[in-house]
């Protein structure tokens, strides 16, 4: 068990890592926020439910429930580099329902509301996924603890 939590916090040391955490963290968090409490001009749990419920996503507030707690929770793991693979595969799958779901049929700019913004995410989700946190972080610190 502690070698299996050890290669999960295991990470490079490199700063490239905390490049992508810092921006992308807190990117998610105020998404996440948006619709879990309606900050920063969201609607919170019940409008992003009813919205997503709209576009066939049932039950809506469920699945606002999930999508919101993913990119909220997992910005926070994001930005602090604690368990940020587990955090960078959660986001994965939650961008990539995104794309999917929403933005797609769109295309790819942003200015039609096309996926290209999720997909910058999506990219470093998994890239962190690949590289673990990187130097100055809690997964860091963690997994020099437990050699």
């Amino acid at each position: 068990m502690r070698q299996r939590l050890h290669t999960l916090l295991s990470t490079q040391s490199s700063f490239a890592p905390l490049a992508l955490r810092l921006p992308v963290g807190v990117i998610l968090i105020a998404h996440g926020a948006q619709k879990l409490f309606g900050w920063f001009g969201g609607y919170g749990l019940e409008g992003t439910g009813q919205w997503m419920a709209s576009i066939g996503l049932e039950p809506g507030v469920l699945m606002a429930l999930m999508a919101g707690s993913a990119e909220f929770f997992g910005g926070v793991l994001l930005l602090i580099g604690l368990l940020t693979r587990p955090a960078a595969a959660v986001t994965s799958i939650t961008m990539l329902v995104a794309i999917v779901t929403v933005h797609w049929d769109n295309g790819l700019f942003l200015s039609n509301n096309g996926y290209e913004f999720g997909l910058a995410l999506l990219a470093a989700a998994v890239s962190l996924l690949f590289s673990g946190a990187g130097n100055l972080s809690v997964d860091k610190k963690l997994s020099q603890t437990m050699r």
